[in-house]
């Protein structure tokens, strides 16, 4: 079975329909049970409480930055093969990174508040994150503002790869530059720990969690974009006929 056979609409539809109850369920056991678990963890020695807000934002500023890059291999797939799946999922993904970009920003600023003593820093990955953002919602736009849909896919697929510069920056930032106030990565494949198991226990499970989740929510979407593809092409053949 080649995986280009899911590039037909109705396969996919017939697929996706029958993953998506054990996706939603698999999601929401891992999301509730990684951040209750997470909330119930003691005190950090040196954040405090405030420690805890690290099992919404890794797995949401991780998911942020994934989500734009498989909004570019989806848009590289329509660009190359011009399958339209392909663009659907990358037009469905965007407000999901969108939300999830916001989410990071919102903790990290919460976060950073008392640890930093301010709600904002131009620091290098914080400010990438923020552009970040702005390109999900330049994405979003310009989908909305071109009427032919292939058109919107080719120009949206470039403005994805102008982007993923930016997607680049937001997980590499502390590499590239020494200054900065945001801390180096909490989970590392570098020998060593970075952070106690107590802590990285749930937030691995919250992090499958946010994955699944999101996971769930590109295919419903998705599925939504492909019944609009749909609908439209109906009407048009009524007006035509």
């Amino acid at each position: 079975m080649s995986i280009w056979e899911y590039a037909n609409p109705a396969k996919f539809m017939r697929t996706t329909e029958e993953a998506l109850p054990w996706l939603v369920g698999s999601a929401a056991i891992c999301c509730v049970g990684g951040v209750v678990w997470g909330f119930l963890t003691p005190e950090d020695f040196r954040q405090g409480s405030t420690v805890k807000i690290v099992f919404l934002h890794v797995p949401a500023a991780m998911m942020a930055i994934n989500i734009w890059v498989m909004m570019l291999v989806a848009s590289l797939i329509w660009i190359i093969r011009r399958h339209h799946v392909s663009a659907l999922a990358a037009r469905a993904a965007a407000p999901i990174g969108a939300v999830m970009t916001l989410i990071a920003l919102a903790t990290g600023a919460i976060w950073g508040q008392p640890m930093w003593g301010t709600w904002w820093e131009w620091d290098p990955r914080l400010t990438s994150f923020l552009i970040l953002f702005l390109f999900y919602i330049g994405y979003i736009a310009l989908w909305a503002s071109v009427e032919d849909p292939d058109s919107a896919a080719d120009l949206t697929g470039v403005l994805c790869l102008v982007g993923s510069v930016f997607a680049l920056l937001s997980r590499y930032a502390v590499l590239f530059w020494n200054q900065g106030l945001h801390q180096g990565a909490s989970l590392s494949v570098a020998p060593g720990e970075r952070m106690s198991a107590v802590y990285r226990h749930p937030l691995y499970l919250s992090m499958l969690g946010f994955f699944l989740l999101t996971l769930a929510l590109i295919l419903i979407r998705t599925r939504t974009e492909i019944r609009k593809r749909r609908l439209a092409a109906l009407q048009a053949r009524e007006m035509r006929a």
